[in-house]
Parts: structure tokens; C-alpha cells; sequence
């Protein structure tokens, strides 16, 4: 299931309708108009408008929309207006913390629409079973920064392990998709961004978000098998072909099952 979503999410201002087709041609898995974070108040009903005008238009290529958190006057509208547009691949939520927030939004969805909750408050990670058990949830993305400002944490490297390990754990638990990790303030530190990236890969991530088209090619460098990591896989799948089920070693380690597995999740692209 996690093969097919995508790694990269890539943000634009609602707000900025000039800048969505180059967001679309910057090479990013799904493109998410963000009607939250980049939008100012004043601007927050023109921003909807522009957003809906791009997906009435553009329904063969579908975006992702990150609305107005539920505790806002601007909620009920985003909803209503945008999460029956086929143009909507899904709506991004964020603050989730309940049930009864993802079925308000599938109250106006249409039939193929998907719920990205954003876990970024105390109260939406003590939850996480009940967002990652509701209907059309195919993953679970991690508010960072947010998160950190919820909970008083100060710093995105080990202060932050706890929770990720368990994001990935629940995901796993509901057999929905592997989570998608936040986003790194570095716009032009390429490096950073892919350290953060495999970072995130190394915690069981599947993706991550992205402020600016130059991170993109970082995370998927870290999202994808390097040269190295095929060869050994295809060595480890070669021995064990020759092995006629005698025990063997690749690289003097000992190759069980676990390592065939996972030999074969590099050979499939997984």
C-alpha cells in the first residue's frame, strides 16, 4: 500500500494562484494549496476562491488542499466549498484530533476523496488509533513544528523520537500507510533537508512535506534505494537462490529470513 503514496508533498500558498502550475511542473509526488499556515485572515476567502477556481479547471490532475483547522470560522466554508471537487485528490486536516472532525469533512466529500490528519497537538497524539482507524484515512502526516510548540519541546532531533516511533507504530497497527514526517525550515540547504529525510526513513516514514521546490529532489533521493543498497540486495537474493537452502552469509552476516525480506522489498522498489 505505502509503494503507491507519494514521498513528496509539496506546499503552495492558496493565496498565490500564479505559483500553482509551476508547483505542479517542480516535480513533487502530490501538490498540497494551503489555505492555512501561508494565507493571512483578510485573505482567506480569496485564497478558497482561487483554490477552487485551479481544481473545477483541473480535475484530471487532482490536488491535495490543506484547509482551515477545525477550531476556525473558516472550517464549515473550506469544507463545504472544496471536498466535493474531483479535483481534490484529498483534503490535508490539521489540528486533528477526533473522529467526528474527519467525518464533518466526509460529510461534503465526494466518493474517491482522502483525509491526510495532521498529528500536531498533544490531544491529536494521544488519538492517534482513533484518526488512524477513521474511514478514508490512508496515512497519518506529523505536524513538527507545531507539535513542538503544543508541548513545549524545543529542538526536531531526538526530543522528537518518542513520537515519531509511535506514529509509525499506530499506522502500522492500522494497516493504513507509513506517515508522513514534516517539514525542514533548510530551503536551501539541500544536505539538511535529505538528512532530515532519511532521518525520518531510518524512524519508518514513507514521505515527507516540503515548503519549497529545491527540497523536493533531496527527499527523494532519501526516499530511494541507493546503487549501493540494490547491489547488496541483489547479491543476498543471489545467494540464497544457490544456497538450495543451505545456510549463507553475504558480506560475512548471516542472511535469515528478515534479510531476504528485506532484499526483496530494495529489489521491488519498496
Amino acid at each position: 500500500m505505502s509503494a503507491a503514496l507519494p514521498r513528496s508533498y509539496l506546499f503552495v500558498p492558496g493565496n498565490r494562484p500564479e505559483r500553482f502550475e509551476k508547483a505542479h511542473a517542480a516535480g513533487a509526488d502530490a501538490v498540497i494549496l494551503d489555505l492555512e499556515d501561508a494565507v493571512q485572515p483578510d485573505e482567506k476567502p480569496a485564497a478558497r476562491a482561487a483554490v477552487l477556481a485551479t481544481v473545477s479547471e483541473r480535475a484530471s490532475r487532482p490536488a491535495w488542499v490543506r484547509i482551515n483547522g477545525p477550531d476556525t470560522s473558516w472550517f464549515t466554508d473550506d469544507i463545504a466549498t472544496l471536498a466535493a471537487q474531483p479535483g481534490v485528490a484529498g483534503i490535508v486536516l490539521p489540528k486533528a484530533e477526533t473522529h467526528e472532525q474527519i467525518e464533518a469533512v466526509l460529510a461534503h466529500a465526494h466518493p474517491a476523496l482522502s483525509v491526510l490528519p495532521i498529528v500536531e497537538t498533544a490531544r491529536g497524539f494521544a488519538n492517534l488509533a482513533v484518526l488512524c482507524a477513521a474511514p478514508s484515512v490512508r496515512r497519518l502526516v506529523f505536524g513538527t513544528l507545531d507539535f513542538q510548540i503544543d508541548l513545549g519541546i524545543d529542538g526536531d532531533g531526538e526530543e522528537l523520537h518518542l513520537f515519531r516511533s509511535q506514529i509509525v507504530l499506530a499506522s502500522r497497527l492500522a494497516g493504513i500507510g507509513a506517515p508522513v514526517d514534516g517539514v525542514s525550515t533548510a530551503i536551501t540547504d539541500t544536505a539538511a533537508v535529505e538528512a532530515d529525510a532519511r532521518r525520518g526513513r531510518r524512524f519508518g516514514f514513507g514521505g515527507k512535506l516540503c515548503v519549497h521546490p529545491k527540497q523536493i529532489d533531496a527527499v527523494h533521493r532519501a526516499y530511494a534505494w541507493s546503487d549501493a543498497e540494490q547491489e547488496w540486495a541483489q547479491r543476498v537474493l543471489a545467494a540464497v537462490e544457490t544456497s538450495n537452502g543451505a545456510a549463507v552469509a553475504v558480506d560475512g552476516k548471516m542472511v535469515d529470513m528478515p534479510v531476504i525480506l528485506k532484499a526483496r522489498r530494495i529489489v521491488a522498489g519498496r
